[in-house]
């Protein structure tokens, strides 16, 4: 892919990622949620420059680094989205103000490893970025699946008259 079509997909998939956790909507349990990360880094291996011509080390130890920052925005997320059952079973989701502070760190954080591989004089090119949003939407699709097993619909009571009940029939805050 030309860097154009790169950065298009790119920013379509954050754009798409960050407007469905911003407002409500149903998880699928039983969605093959693993399928768009997986994608996203076989488009990423298929192409060259995952690692800059010169530098090999420096260039690796920056692609380490991107992916463990990605698997922990990944998993920051996941931690910081509110999920809840309704009392047909129905699986809710929608990500919280610290969820926009973990988008906020991660970019900061991802914009400042790119400045230090320009000043170490490593080229970064568009597939080591793909590779860490993959790691990024694989930790916190990971993440969020597990903390679905601990989601229990709401009683209709509570979900009717908005009564307080025990934390099991409320939403997980975070």
């Amino acid at each position: 892919m030309s860097g154009v079509v790169d950065a298009l997909v790119i920013v379509a998939v954050i754009g798409l990622v960050v407007s469905r956790q911003f407002r409500p909507s149903r998880l699928d349990t039983e969605k093959r949620w693993w399928i768009l990360p997986v994608v996203l880094a076989l488009v990423a291996l298929r192409q060259p420059g995952l690692l800059g011509a010169s530098h090999h080390t420096a260039s690796a130890a920056l692609l380490v680094m991107e992916l463990l920052l990605g698997a922990a925005v990944g998993a920051g997320l996941a931690w910081t989205t509110r999920i809840w059952a309704e009392a047909d079973g129905s699986v809710w989701s929608k990500g919280s103000k610290a969820t926009a502070a973990v988008w906020g760190v991660g970019i900061t954080v991802r914009v400042a490893m790119f400045l230090l591989g320009s000043v170490l004089g490593v080229h970064q090119d568009t597939p080591a970025l793909l590779l860490a949003l993959a790691a990024t939407l694989l930790a916190r699709s990971a993440t969020l699946a597990w903390r679905l097993r601990t989601v229990r619909p709401m009683a209709p009571s509570a979900a009717s008259y908005g009564a307080d009940a025990s934390w099991s029939t409320r939403k997980e805050c975070v």
